[in-house]
This record gives C-alpha cells, structure tokens and sequence, in this order.
C-alpha cells in the first residue's frame, strides 16, 4: 500500500512548495521507490487555463490534454514520470463534480456540506490511482490560515487517522527570516504557523525551513522545542544557486533519511544522487555562454515561462554552455528599432501567447532574425507570427494576419474548428467557452524526411503537447512555399501544420505545439539542444 506526504506551507507563500515536492520525490526515486506527486489548489477556478500569466503563471499541460498548475513541470522534470489530468485538481473541479452529481439525484436528497461531501472527494482524489506507486506526495497550495485551503487541510487531517499506522507523513515548508537590526534568523512566525496547524489537528512530522543562512543550534532547539518535532526533523533548506542543486542540498540536509524514519522505514539503501550532481556541476562550470533574446507579452513575470527557461538550461547543459536571458517585452519594438535590442544576442526566441497586444513588434523580431541570419525558435504564437512575417514581407500577401486579431481578407493564421484525437472528431465554434475548449495534449505529427527537424529529433513521427485555438491557414501553403517557409511537419491526416523552418537560414524553426514541456535536465529536448548548438555557433561568428 501507498504511504502519504503531505506537504504544506507556511509564514508566505512563493516560497517553492512544487520544488521542495519535486526534489522530495526524485530522492526518494534514487533510493529504488516508485513515487507520484499531486498538487491540491484551493481556488475557485476549474483550471488554470483561463486565468492570466500574470495571476498563475505558467499553464502546464499533460499528455492528456489537462491545464495545470506549473508545480507539475517540476515534478515531471525532476522524476521523469508524466503527470495526468489526476494529478492535479482545483476547489473548482471539485465543487463543480459535486454539484453535477447533485442535480442529477445522485445524492438521494441529502444536504451538500463541506463535510464530508467536500472533504470525501478531495480523499477520493489523493487516494485514487496511486496501485503502482511506494509514496505518494501530495502538495496543498496556498498557505496555512487561508480560507479557501480549509477544506483541504482539513480532509488530509483525516486521512492521517484513517490511513494505517506509520502510512502518512505530515512535511511543513515554513519561512524563517533574517532581521538585520536584531542580526539574528526568527523562529516565531514558523512557531505561529505550526500553531495553527496544530490548531486544526495536524502535527507535523518534519520541518522543512527556507532560509539564506545556515540555521544556529540554538535556533533548531527552540523550533524543535516549541513547534513538537525531532531536533534532526528541522531540516534547513537554505537558499542555493541553481534549482539543480536542491537534491544534493535537502540530502546532504538528512531530508529523505527523516522522511523515511517518520514513516519507520529503516534499512533503506542510500540514494544514488550521482547525476543529480553531475547536473549541478555542468550548470555551474559552463564551458562557455550565449545569451538569447525572449521576446514575449508576459516578461514582467518569469513564471509565466518557467518551463522555457528551465528547458533552454536544459539545453545550455547539453551543450556545456551557460544560457542567458534578454527578457524583451514585445510591445516596446512597436515604438522603436528592435536593432539596439537584438544585435548582440545570439538567439531569438518568441514564445506562446494570446491576443493581439504586442504581435507586431512579435513580428518585428521574426523580421530581425530572419534578415540578419540570427538562429529563431518560434513556439506556438511565435511561430503564427514567423509565417505572417514570411506572407506580408516575402509572399507579397501585404495584408495577412491572424482572425484571433479581428476579421481579415487575408487569413493566414485561423481558428481552428475541427481536429482528430484518436478515432473522434473535435468541434469549435468561436461562440464556445474558452476554458478546456483549445486543442489539448498530446498529438502525432509527421515529418519531411529530408528537413532539418527530421535530423534533430532523429524520427520522422514524434508525439508533442499542444495548446492553441488558431492554426495556420495552409490554402496559403503553397505561396509560403514560393517564399522559402517549408511546411516540414505535419499532423497525420495532413491537414494541419505543426512546423516549420527555411533552408536558407543558419538555423529558423517553428513550432505549432510546446516543446519545453517535455525537456528534461537528464533528457534535453532536441529542439532546445539544436537551438543553442546554433546560437553557440553563431556566437563565434561574432
């Protein structure tokens, strides 16, 4: 049978529950165990996917076609194992199966309350499907005192009684922060968060304590003293340069060694974390570096691109090379030459987005690459406004642009209406909902044997998640041709495209779907590895 850790937070938020959760498990997977991770999220939305980067950041997908919280690219990136939409659910989701199951009878007239409808079905949730896994950990987001976390915290208070003796784990992250006038790490607010947890009758085994400087003894034996835990169960977590580094430090800390003996697991063999540290050291003695420019819409909040920055690391590590950012928002080449912005970097990149604010100095930047011979990736949007550029400036189609902009006489980029997935047929309407109604998740798509991206994935079939509602009009195919913008993959049925590139260009490919949620630090995605080979290139052109 699973064994449980739930993990919460307390103090602040922000302060990397997914990531404290990730590198939990990937130890525990480099002792021999099988390990699922699960995020609970307190909020009212059905999903992340109509909220705005500003307010959740990244919207991670899975195989599956589920939009989720960004936690889950940590866990995929850190233990290699592909999340599902199971693994991740809202109070939305919940609320919103619980009353549809409400309407339809199937309570037999009972009164629908919090408990135990509520807190049932987030159990049901947590407990369900975890047959093939040694340890689950489950990540409750927001943090301890929220309203809206109640009904969580108090469903895993639950099933700490429920589950058999020694099969749930209690792992509280908390703040302790440095006050430089009293030169001393306080321990009060991490007293106060554990009261309350306490309050609400959840002891919590281990103490995991965000901090940027090492922890005195005596401060560890106030914690220990005052919020009830083993003194070896105050574990530091202090801050390091590289998310890599986390689970050599949490190990080197005794993190999983106190995990296991909560649970009175002893005998365990001790971790091999040998590749998580040869990770560590490629990131920090790079043979060399290159700087690519992001032109995006959603810059003033990295999280917005978290698995792009981690899978252009990723490729940075492949290549022994240090990646650095030129975070450019969009809209500025807009109002000024993209020249003085671009001419020292060594890569373009634009990435997903939606809507029209900022796409033509997306454009701009395409422009820019594709004249000076700047290696370009094109992701999703990035790629739409790769081919508009080719329509307006090389194809003599002046007027092309996307329907998601407004109607147009030259619809180079559309809404998409119908799509396989499997043996069935999707439908859309511009008139539908906007959330869960993109195409979503994982999709086949075929490639030209001769083309560049033929040779960097090494296949001529390859599987990639997608997230869009618009896709390139391909009646247009043919003068985009003429133009030099080869169709050089696309989907099985032939009737949509999935990328692109030009032969005439040191390096310029787009992409309909996103690659940098499968890119792994052990495993770098091909396309990430081949973008920065060409830009190390062209640094020494320079």
């Amino acid at each position: 049978m699973a064994r449980y850790v739930f993990i919460t937070g307390g103090v602040v938020s922000s302060l990397g529950k997914g990531l404290a959760s990730a590198a939990l498990g990937a130890l525990l997977q480099a002792r021999g165990y099988r390990v699922r991770l699960r995020k609970l999220d307190p909020y009212l939305n059905v999903d992340p996917g109509t909220m705005s980067p500003y307010e959740h950041g990244e919207v991670f997908v899975t195989d599956d076609g589920a939009e989720t919280d960004l936690d889950l690219g940590h866990y995929e990136r850190f233990t290699g194992r592909p999340c599902t939409r199971q693994d991740n659910v809202t109070t939305g989701r919940l609320y919103l199966d619980i009353l549809t199951r409400e309407r339809r009878g199937e309570y037999l007239g009972a009164t629908i309350q919090v408990i135990p409808h509520v807190t049932n079905a987030i159990k049901d949730f947590v407990l369900s499907g975890n047959e093939d896994a040694d340890f689950v950990l489950v990540e409750i987001g927001g943090t301890v005192g929220d309203i809206e976390g109640q009904p969580f915290l108090e469903a895993i208070r639950q099933l700490g009684q429920e589950l058999p003796r020694n099969h749930a784990v209690f792992l509280h992250l908390t703040l302790l922060p440095y006050i430089p006038s009293a030169g001393e790490l306080k321990t009060k607010p991490t007293q106060h968060s554990v009261a309350e947890l306490r309050s609400i009758g959840i002891q919590p085994h281990i103490l995991l304590c965000r901090t940027d400087r090492p922890i005195p003894v005596e401060e560890r034996r106030k914690l220990s003293l005052f919020c009830n835990v083993r003194e070896t169960a105050v574990i530091e977590a202090r801050d390091v340069s590289s998310i890599y580094d986390v689970p050599v430090a949490y190990h080197a800390e005794g993190l999983d060694d106190e995990v296991l003996a909560a649970f009175g697991i002893e005998g365990s063999p001790q971790p091999d974390i040998t590749r998580w540290q040869e990770i560590a050291e490629r990131v920090k003695n790079p043979e060399g570096e290159v700087t690519i420019a992001i032109v995006g819409k959603y810059t003033g909040l990295k999280d917005a691109y978290k698995s792009l920055i981690e899978s252009l690391i990723h490729g940075g590590i492949s290549n022994r090379v240090k990646v650095n950012i030129d975070w450019i928002e969009s809209e500025i080449f807009e109002r000024e030459d993209p020249a003085p912005f671009l001419e020292h970097v060594n890569g373009i990149l634009v990435p997903g987005g939606f809507g029209q604010r900022g796409a033509e100095g997306k454009i701009k930047a395409v422009t820019f690459a594709r004249e000076h011979n700047v290696p370009y990736f094109g992701i999703c949007f990035g790629m739409q406004m790769a081919v508009i550029e080719t329509a307006r400036a090389l194809a003599g189609i002046a007027n092309a642009n996307s329907t998601e902009f407004g109607p147009t006489d030259e619809p180079v980029v559309g809404l998409m209406t119908e799509w396989s997935r499997g043996n069935s047929l999707e439908t859309r309407s511009s008139e539908g909902d906007l959330g869960g109604t993109m195409r979503l998740g994982a999709y086949k798509a075929v490639l030209d044997g001769t083309s560049r991206v033929a040779g960097i994935y090494g296949a001529n079939e390859i599987s990639e998640r997608h997230r869009h509602r618009y896709e390139v009009n391909l009646a247009y195919r043919e003068r985009l041709e003429a133009a030099g913008l080869h169709f050089s993959g696309l989907s099985p049925d032939g009737l949509l495209p999935e990328i692109i590139e030009r032969a005439d260009h040191p390096w310029f490919v787009g992409v309909q779907f996103h690659p940098e949620l499968k890119s792994r630090p052990f495993a770098p995605h091909p396309l990430f590895s081949s973008f920065v080979a060409a830009a190390v290139k062209q640094s020494r052109l320079v």
